[in-house]
């Protein structure tokens, strides 16, 4: 990668961190991802308004990432830059029945601040292990709690190096959808609002949650969480495990033996393993249910095409 892109990119890097072929293995929950030329962890919105303008000028490939619980990345890694925005960009401040959060921030501190404050409405998030921005970018959901029923607006990066902010009832939030991916923007933060509410039942419903979690996914192994969107009119898990696919395997990449919905890590899996086996499953659901399986995973670092 040219220096001079690396030069101007470590003067805009004024507090966060510079890392060269940094292995992405260890920036995602599946523990698969070969190096990153570039790996930049940020500490504000301007430097990454900053950051991509510079990407975009010198033609230089980038790509954002969180907490990495989404992830599928290539055994050869990812050429270009990944701008990741974690601790150093995850204040989170409450505001009465608002609260504020940087797109870094996890979903559990989120829940913290919640709990202590004696909101409900953000139990059904509080073990998701994703950032905020990634939740508000797919409409995270679970138990029966989305995003879209707790957002206000959301503060974006567009393409064109503006910071503009948009209300719920624009960001075309439907199940695992926004307007985010759709226009390429990048979401800096956003607010949500929560309701009075009691907190030893605010504690009680997220300990039953972590409860069901622990009961019924496969939490002892790395994934990257459900592997599968919800196909209309069928559950993912219960097409694959009907199938006859729980526990099969390639390599160190199997479906989970708990819920068939999650391929998980059963040991030193690699990317490419795992990604065969996604492909399999797909193949195998069209082929026996008629059905497709778009996978919620995001694969980055891929020079072939991904089947989506």
């Amino acid at each position: 990668m040219e220096q001079k892109f690396q030069k101007q990119l470590q003067q805009i890097i004024t507090h966060g961190a510079f890392f060269e072929n940094e292995p992405m293995s260890r920036h995602t929950t599946f523990g698969i991802g070969g190096p990153a030329d570039i790996f930049v962890d940020v500490s504000s919105a301007d430097e990454i308004r900053q950051i991509c303008q510079l990407a975009r000028s010198l033609e230089v490939p980038f790509f954002i990432v969180g907490n990495g619980s989404n992830l599928l990345v290539s055994d050869e890694g990812i050429r270009g830059l990944v701008i990741h925005l974690g601790k150093s960009f995850s204040e989170v401040e409450r505001d009465g029945e608002i609260i504020k959060a940087q797109a870094g921030a996890s979903l559990g501190k989120i829940a913290r601040v919640a709990l202590d404050a004696s909101l409900t409405g953000f139990e059904f998030a509080a073990g998701i292990p994703g950032s905020f921005g990634g939740a508000v970018s797919m409409n995270a959901g679970a138990y029966g709690g989305e995003m879209k029923d707790i957002l206000v607006d959301v503060d974006l990066l567009t393409p064109q190096g503006e910071i503009v902010t948009l209300k719920a009832e624009d960001m075309d939030l439907s199940y695992r959808h926004s307007i985010v991916f759709d226009k390429d923007y990048i979401v800096l933060g956003a607010r949500i609002r929560l309701q009075p509410g009691q907190e030893q039942e605010i504690r009680e419903k997220m300990d039953q949650l972590a409860r069901a979690r622990r009961e019924k996914q496969p939490l002892e192994y790395p994934s990257a969480g459900s592997t599968f969107k919800r196909p209309t009119g069928y559950f993912a898990g219960k097409l694959i495990q009907d199938a006859g696919l729980k526990g099969y395997t390639v390599g160190g990449a199997m479906v989970s033996e708990k819920h068939a919905g999650f391929v998980v890590n059963h040991g030193g899996a690699t990317a490419r393993e795992v990604r065969f086996l996604i492909c399999q499953v797909q193949k195998k659901i069209q082929d026996k249910f008629g059905v497709h399986m778009e996978p919620e995973v995001r694969f980055l670092g891929f020079e072939d095409e991904v089947v989506q």
